[in-house]
């Protein structure tokens, strides 16, 4: 199976030497949102008006998917009014160790365990090779910074990237103002179909209110 959404902002998160995750809540919620694109793109879930549904409970054949999929269908049976944000809010503190899993699964990383102080483990996820992250670096390259025209999944992850503030993530050592409109006119979507449009506009609302209230948060609470 390809990499799924989430598994590709797991990838950019994680450092090459340490393996650790850097922007770990923002990445989170990045994750989350993908992973629910990727079900949303597959025909499984729709949005309308903020809710959630599922409209397909048929498996993908990806563990990360499936695994998400049957946790919105339990809890959109106990609740017919589900809204988007509050599934990306409870998934979120799981969704970037689900992705990790994954990759590891998948051989595309590896675990290294350390105990510190001989009482705490530490874990960490370097790449076994490099190999898929720069794969998808050069992808996110091509796009945002020389001009190539995405695809709908490219399209799909910018704007996760985008509205998730996760820009140093994608383009470590380039400055913000570098690559944001060009991330922000790709969310726009005009290269991709009007439902495809759709689904990543409602991930992309929910994860820019998010960040948006926890950058207001974070600066309250530093006055």
């Amino acid at each position: 199976m390809p990499v799924t959404l989430g598994e590709e902002v797991t990838l950019l998160a994680l450092e090459d030497d340490s393996g650790a995750a850097k922007s770990r809540s923002a990445a989170g919620w990045a994750v989350a949102g993908g992973i629910l694109l990727d079900l949303t793109l597959a025909g499984r879930v729709a949005v309308t008006d903020g809710r959630l549904t599922v409209t397909d409970s048929t498996p993908t054949g990806d563990e990360l998917l499936d695994g998400r999929l049957a946790k919105i269908a339990e809890w959109a049976a106990r609740d017919s009014k589900c809204k988007v944000g509050d599934w990306l809010a409870k998934d979120q503190p799981k969704a970037l160790d689900a992705a990790v899993e994954c990759l590891c699964e998948r051989g595309i990383v590896t675990e290294h365990k350390r105990r510190t102080l001989g009482i705490f483990t530490t874990r960490r996820y370097p790449e076994v090779d490099g190999s898929a992250e720069r794969e998808l670096r050069h992808r996110l390259e091509d796009v945002v910074r020389y001009g190539a025209e995405p695809d709908e999944r490219t399209t799909g992850l910018i704007a996760l990237l985008h509205a998730g503030r996760l820009h140093e993530v994608a383009f470590p050592g380039v400055p913000r103002k570098q690559v944001a409109p060009r991330m922000e006119a790709i969310a726009e979507g005009q290269w991709v179909t009007e439902d495809i449009r759709a689904a990543i506009k409602n991930m992309e609302a929910v994860l820019i209110a998010v960040m948006t209230a926890t950058t207001a948060a974070t600066t309250v609470a530093t006055m």
